[in-house]
């Protein structure tokens, strides 16, 4: 074989397996005897190359010692050659490479995406919510909005109105490598789901708490960092009211941000964060500053959240291998796969990630990614993973986080609605933010019991039943308004 035929085999061998790497715990294993002696001839600094760990991205130890049996000393020099040249033509190159993509700063439009609307150009208005509709029963008229909720355009709308949660669309879609994601927020806001009473806790949480639509923030679509960083600035400004931030992406490189400006206002380090997700997105070994697959290694490693106050639920699918569960035991992540689902159960598990939601203390921070589902539930998402959860186990988890402990924010991510030619996906998207929703509205109304579901929708009430739950003590009053015509509604739901 011609030198140049094997460093162009190893070339593309680097490509193709540059994320193989050893399991956890075992060591790199010592060539056999027979490569020993093939090995003495070629030079030290080669061979030292072969043993190192900057030859696992080239496949694993036995299966590279294997390609070398049928080679002599020369052919293996060659090969090893070949693999070198790929680990200096990886490393970045000052005289050839681009260390940043520049700006044109002199361009008198330089911050026009981003730029506010004066308020001069409206007319005068108290500050305070408001809302679009032209009916009095909104079941469809005027312009959607997130849950039918009114809107809010300024900080001072969500301090006037007191606003509990404001939801805010952020429809970034350049940190992933699948396009769609940019249209989550308006498939939301046409879709039903996020309004309307909860019935396994009899709590309507437009009722309960005060909602608002608070627009989209500014995105610019050729730049992820430059708009991580506005959409950072727009999050704190709702955390700095008081209000809770809901994001509704958008792809998954928002958690970044959305993360950051929550750490900005309440301190680093000072909540925890469940993140639901097929993928662990740590990703580590890209070249830019954030996409959908880094979201988390990037928060952790500004310490925006410590990594023992992070807990993944749902990991499935090819990523991460071996290294990725090692960087997050070296972190402190807990971690929840569906491996982990197989063995032990759905409830075994909610309940083990409830109570490590609960231990620290710390306030939380939900972080929704819809490929958590299966794409059964949400065929519209850009990278799908079979063997997800279901809606039925997804929805009491989201509720119970919301409901237990104190939450600084949640993000629903991933929505590409353009992948799904029915309504499931934004239905359900929905139905999840609802969940959390009605979370808050339990906390806020004083429903502090851990799972706690309504009688009067689990106990019929009926001669004999009604009884039994009275003597156990487990019947609860019904409220004469239940029996009354539903009240007209602001939200569509």
């Amino acid at each position: 074989m011609k030198l140049k035929q094997v460093v162009v085999g190893v070339l593309l061998a680097g490509a193709a397996l540059g994320s193989a790497s050893i399991a956890i715990g075992e060591e790199k294993p010592k060539p056999p005897a027979w490569l020993e002696a093939k090995l003495k001839s070629i030079p030290k600094e080669k061979r030292d190359f072969l043993l190192s760990e900057k030859s696992e991205g080239f496949g694993k130890p036995e299966k590279l010692f294997e390609r070398f049996k049928d080679k002599n000393p020369e052919q293996i020099e060659a090969y090893i050659d070949g693999m070198m040249a790929v680990v200096e033509a990886y490393k970045f190159k000052p005289e050839t490479d681009m260390a940043s993509i520049p700006l044109e700063t002199d361009n008198p439009r330089f911050n026009a995406w981003k730029t506010m609307r004066p308020k001069t150009f409206d007319p005068r208005r108290e500050p305070g919510p408001f809302s679009l509709s032209y009916y009095m029963r909104d079941w469809g008229g005027g312009i959607a909005t997130f849950a039918g909720a009114p809107v809010a355009i300024y900080p001072e709308d969500l301090v006037a109105g007191k606003v509990d949660v404001a939801i805010v669309g952020a429809p970034l879609d350049m940190g992933s490598g699948y396009r769609g994601a940019k249209l989550g927020p308006q498939s939301l806001r046409a879709q039903y789901g996020a309004g309307g009473i909860d019935m396994y806790t009899m709590v309507d949480p437009s009722e309960e708490l005060n909602i608002v639509d608070y627009g989209d923030i500014a995105v610019d679509n050729m730049s992820t960092e430059r708009t991580v960083h506005h959409v950072r600035e727009r999050v704190a400004e709702i955390a700095r009211t008081g209000a809770i931030p809901f994001i509704v992406g958008g792809d998954h490189s928002l958690e970044y941000s959305d993360v950051a400006g929550l750490a900005d206002v309440h301190g680093k380090g000072s909540f925890g964060v469940v993140h639901f997700d097929s993928h662990y997105d740590a990703g580590r070994e890209g070249v830019h500053f954030i996409t959908h697959g880094a979201p988390v290694y990037r928060a952790v490693k500004e310490g925006h959240v410590l990594g023992k106050n992070y807990i993944q639920v749902g990991l499935r699918g090819p990523w991460p291998g071996a290294e990725g569960f090692e960087w997050m035991r070296n972190n402190g992540v807990r971690y929840h796969a569906m491996p982990e689902v197989e063995k032990s159960g759905w409830q075994a598990v909610m309940e083990r990630a409830l109570k490590e939601a609960r231990e620290s203390g710390k306030k939380l921070y939900v972080s929704f990614d819809v490929d958590v589902l299966d794409p059964a539930f949400i065929p519209g998402t850009g990278t799908p993973v079979p063997g997800g959860l279901t809606m039925r186990e997804a929805l009491p988890i989201v509720r119970r986080l919301c409901a237990e402990n104190e939450l600084v924010g949640f993000e629903i991510v991933e929505v590409a609605p353009q992948l799904d030619p029915t309504y499931r996906t934004p239905l359900n998207a929905n139905f999840i933010m609802h969940a959390c929703l009605t979370g808050v509205a339990m906390r806020k109304k004083g429903i502090t019991q851990p799972g706690f579901l309504s009688d009067l929708t689990t106990e019929h009430m009926q001669p004999g039943a009604g009884e039994k739950a009275a003597r156990e003590g487990k019947a609860e009053k019904v409220d004469p308004a239940y029996a009354k015509p539903a009240p007209a509604k602001r939200n569509r739901s």
